[in-house]
């Protein structure tokens, strides 16, 4: 039978009491690592813990509250608001006043509040009424106002490995108490396997698809044995872990930026897969792989830009899943691209000169000249026309008087660059000769 406290998801169930039985974040619980001298000296200061779901933020800080002695507060950034800390904090002065405790307060999902509600913790934190504990799965420096984030030491919790989510399989179903133990589950190798890995670093995620498959296994009589299949049943597919507006979505088209320009196809088509599985808007993607088309190929091969708008179109056309592969044939293509990013960097250049030497005048010669004023002040005075020049070559300045002879685009020897290097080189050597006396 399964545990009578089955109405209480196993993932509460199991949520351990002692950091003897927590799983995972040895860089940080090991000895002499930062958590483990805390505890040593039951010391706590103000903390924020960013890690992804599922990897025992909320468990630690009950944890690590219970080993100081201090009162813990949860506070949900979702459910409560300025009220709720006013309240708090008049039963944390209470308790420091008359019995001498110190309050923890926890807030769970702290990105979640805004400026002003951030604002409201600062002086309980300053003057030491309050130590917070703030748990969040975004950066803190894109969610975390700067003067809280300063009175914080910001720990990093990673994702639960292999060996962790091991341990805390073998818990759940031995323990007698809280767990599975009483059902005499067992689980097979490839199921056990196939679990890990679809739990993708997670301990809640573990443990629902567990009490799941536990509740199969039940149901089919005298074999208590949780299989492969029954694990695939229950996890349906793969739910990845991806936040369209923060920091994994940063990341994972970072590393698909990155993976084209270092011209690696299966790295590239392996992130662009990333995104689009996890629920990333395709035309966001194809809008970042155009100005990759343009800024990391450019002239090195001018076909990139084109087939980048086509596979665009492709897209609108067709939706997704089959536009999907237009996505996927543009990403191989530009990732097995020469690459040049002399267009950029010229661009740059320019925009720089510019900001340097300000609206310097347009050469005489090179003038519109619509009026008889315009041409009796010498506008156009002088211009040659390129198609009445032997190579449709003309010995004349373009740039300002004071930027003459400056070259800003240099382009590789790559690709069809190499091309237009060529051409460029043997035009200036033709120039030079037109120039000489």
């Amino acid at each position: 039978m399964l545990s009578k406290t089955n109405n209480i998801p196993l993932a509460e169930r199991m949520r351990p009491d002692n950091i003897d039985d927590f799983a995972g974040q040895k860089h940080l619980l090991a000895e002499n690592k930062i958590l483990w001298q805390l505890i040593k000296k039951k010391y706590l200061p103000s903390l924020l813990l960013w890690g992804p779901p599922g990897v025992g933020k909320t468990t630690l800080a009950r944890i690590l509250a219970q080993i100081t002695g201090a009162n813990f507060v949860f506070f949900s950034a979702v459910l409560s608001g300025v009220k709720d800390v006013r309240k708090i904090v008049g039963e944390s002065t209470r308790l420091k006043e008359e019995e001498g405790r110190h309050t923890i307060l926890f807030v769970d999902e702290i990105h979640r509040f805004n400026k002003s509600q951030q604002d409201g913790f600062l002086p309980h934190v300053e003057n030491g009424l309050l130590t917070l504990i703030g748990a969040t799965t975004e950066n803190p420096s894109f969610h975390v106002i700067a003067p809280l984030l300063s009175r914080c030491q910001v720990l990093v919790l990673e994702s639960l490995n292999a060996e962790d989510l091991a341990q805390i399989i073998d818990n759940a179903l031995t323990n007698k108490e809280t767990g599975l133990g009483g059902s005499n589950l067992s689980i097979m190798p490839k199921a056990r396997e196939h679990l890990i890995k679809m739990a993708d670093g997670d301990a809640r995620n573990i443990l629902n698809i567990l009490e799941i498959t536990a509740a199969m296994a039940e149901s089919g009589g005298e074999s208590r044995v949780i299989s492969l299949e029954m694990v695939e049943e229950a996890c349906q597919r793969r739910s990845l872990r991806y936040d369209k507006n923060g920091e994994e979505h940063y990341n994972l088209i970072s590393a698909l930026h990155k993976s084209l320009r270092d011209s690696d196809p299966d790295g590239s088509l392996y992130w662009l897969t990333r995104m689009l599985m996890a629920g990333e808007d395709p035309l966001y993607v194809t809008r970042r792989l155009i100005r990759f088309a343009s800024e990391d190929i450019g002239n090195a091969d001018p076909q990139a830009l084109s087939l980048a708008i086509s596979a665009r179109s492709t897209y609108h056309l067709l939706g997704s899943p089959e536009g999907e592969l237009a996505l996927a044939q543009l990403v191989i293509y530009l990732a097995t691209a020469p690459k040049s990013n002399a267009v950029y960097s010229a661009y740059n250049k320019v925009k720089e000169e510019i900001k340097n030497t300000g609206s310097l005048p347009v050469p005489m010669h090179i003038r519109n000249a619509p009026t008889k004023m315009m041409k009796e002040l010498g506008y156009g005075k002088g211009y040659k026309y390129a198609h009445d020049q032997p190579h449709a070559l003309v010995a004349q300045d373009h740039l300002p008087e004071k930027l003459v002879g400056k070259h800003y685009y240099e382009p590789s020897n790559r690709g069809y660059e190499a091309l237009i290097k060529n051409r460029l080189d043997k035009w200036r050597r033709i120039l030079a000769q037109k120039q000489k006396p």
